[in-house]
């Protein structure tokens, strides 16, 4: 270890003896050439690719400090964006229901092709990766105040889309505008509580207001982008003289043709994540404004999965370093130059999802915060999805959302289990441990009222020939894959009785035994 790993949590929130890999990941980081001050791990850390998610770690490039595409992650720019209605928690509650409908009908989810924004060739994406959320709002999709609450105006400067494959451009060129799957989710909301009345008036926020949170990131172009440089750094490691204890930290020095390029085509996939919530959110005030008459503000936009050069000061002097954040938020504080005017007084707005059903919060930077001015960004996973299919029972936790009045949307029982609540750490937990350790202070607590979800990822595989398939579940349009009914051939095949002719998803009933019912629902309940 070159520098010390320092894990702002408390001990409950940390992983057991048979968890992941995440205290073993703060390590291995700890050893990359460069690197500074420490390896730092937020409050929600879970394991990762590489990193940990949670990590921050900043390297000097003039001392052979280096990037690693581990250390951003394959969602690239993956980030929250919160949007504050001129309507309180009253005046939408006789038309919550048509709301998430129509939000559920308006917004492309799911892994395959399909978004709101149907861009005319690989030419136009192009000024997508350059321009982000700024040339959306050119393009119609917002209004000049959106990119005046964006981080960085709405566009990462030095991208050059000379650095993303062909095949990133393919795969990125039909999802501008859709949540993707997983964890990725637009959710109505309401300001539950205000704990600094001051910094809440400053971002737009007051008791009982209604907000609607968007999580997405750069889909199939930032995970494409984050693969291949991955492997092109793998090839050159050895010329720079670079070992590393664990492949997944591939990495090149920040200068070197490499990283150069690494970091401009992650800054294309950061200008293309912006659109993205640019356009979902563009999309979500139109609908809002049909079916109540009012309008939404941007509250911020902030992406936690992105590495930026940034000047911070290391051992008394100001020092330009790339700085890696994967699953952790920037939290600037007070006065810093990047802020807009009417934010700098406040410090940064920090936006935390909770898991599904529980709250969320609105946090703010503090002057002196540490880990090179960063939070959390989220609960955190303490459960694979995999576990979560076993253990969670579907209706159970459909039974406790429904007890508290959130309205679910798009979401299918694989995807209700593997994000069901308790896969994740308590959030207030988290933000707690954060705010303790002086990363940040709580500006307001937000309650869910309904939510969009993205598409679980089906998984298929072959059964034998001459067995029916079962009711088939169609995809939603925008999926663009192949429906599937009972007894029938997939397109291409011959009629049945041949080989891998037919295909089901796998059953997501299957699980363990069923816990017994917690005797009152609350987030902490075993599903």
């Amino acid at each position: 270890m070159r520098v010390p790993g320092i894990i702002c949590a408390s001990r409950s929130l940390l992983p057991g003896p048979d968890g992941d890999r995440s205290l073993e990941q703060v390590v291995n980081v700890a050893t990359l050439p460069g690197i500074v001050e420490a390896s730092y791990a937020m409050p929600d850390m879970h394991g990762g690719y590489g990193f940990p998610i949670g990590g921050v770690a900043a390297t000097d490039p003039a001392h052979g400090g280096v990037v690693s595409p581990g250390g951003v992650g394959f969602d690239i720019s993956c980030g929250v964006r919160l949007l504050a209605a001129d309507a309180d928690r009253g005046d939408l509650t006789p038309v919550l229901g048509q709301v998430m409908n129509r939000l559920a009908a308006a917004t492309p989810r799911g892994a395959g092709r399909g978004g709101i924004w149907r861009l005319r060739g690989a030419g136009q994406l192009r000024h997508v990766l350059t321009g982000g959320a700024r040339y959306a709002v050119g393009q119609g999709h917002g209004v000049e105040r959106d990119l005046l609450r964006c981080e960085g105006g709405g566009a990462v400067a030095d991208a050059d889309p000379a650095q993303v494959s062909s095949r990133a451009i393919d795969r990125g060129l039909q999802q501008v505008g859709s949540l993707g799957s997983g964890n990725h989710f637009l959710e109505v909301q309401a300001v539950d509580e205000i704990y600094d009345g001051d910094a809440a008036r400053a971002f737009g926020l007051r008791p009982e207001q209604i907000c609607i949170m968007i999580h997405c990131g750069s889909r199939g172009l930032g995970h494409q982008i984050c693969g291949d440089h991955v492997r092109a750094m793998e090839k050159v490691m050895a010329r720079y003289g670079i070992t590393v204890p664990d492949r997944q930290l591939a990495c090149a020095p920040v200068g070197s043709p490499e990283g150069q390029g690494y970091l401009r085509a992650m800054a294309a996939a950061a200008n293309y994540g912006r659109a993205n919530r640019q356009v979902l959110a563009n999309t979500a005030r139109r609908v809002f404004a049909q079916t109540t008459g009012g309008d939404l503000n941007l509250v911020y936009d902030v992406s936690h999965n992105l590495a930026k050069i940034e000047t911070h000061v290391v051992n008394g002097r100001p020092t330009e370093l790339c700085v890696h954040r994967k699953g952790a938020t920037p939290a600037l504080p007070p006065g810093h130059p990047d802020l807009p005017p009417d934010l700098r007084a406040t410090g940064q707005p920090v936006l935390i999802p909770g898991s599904m059903g529980t709250c969320s919060y609105v946090l703010a930077g503090v002057p002196g915060g540490g880990a090179f001015a960063s939070a959390c960004h989220g609960a955190g996973r303490v459960m694979s999805r995999h576990e979560a299919l076993r253990r969670v029972n579907v209706s159970r936790l459909q039974r406790w959302l429904e007890a508290r009045g959130i309205a679910v949307r798009g979401a299918s029982a694989r995807g209700l289990a593997e994000e069901a609540p308790d896969a994740y750490k308590d959030v207030t937990a988290v933000v707690t441990a954060a705010e303790g350790a002086d990363l940040c202070r709580k500006v307001a607590r937000l309650v869910p009222l309904g939510v969009v979800k993205g598409l679980a990822a089906r998984r298929l595989r072959p059964i034998p020939p001459g067995t029916a398939t079962g009711r088939g579940c169609r995809p939603a349009p925008w999926q663009n894959r192949q429906r599937w009914s009972r007894n029938r051939c997939l397109p291409g095949r011959s009629p049945a009785g041949t080989e891998a002719c037919r295909t089901r998803p796998t059953c997501a009933s299957r699980r363990g035994p069923i816990p017994e019912r917690s005797a009152s629902l609350r987030p902490s309940a075993r599903w």
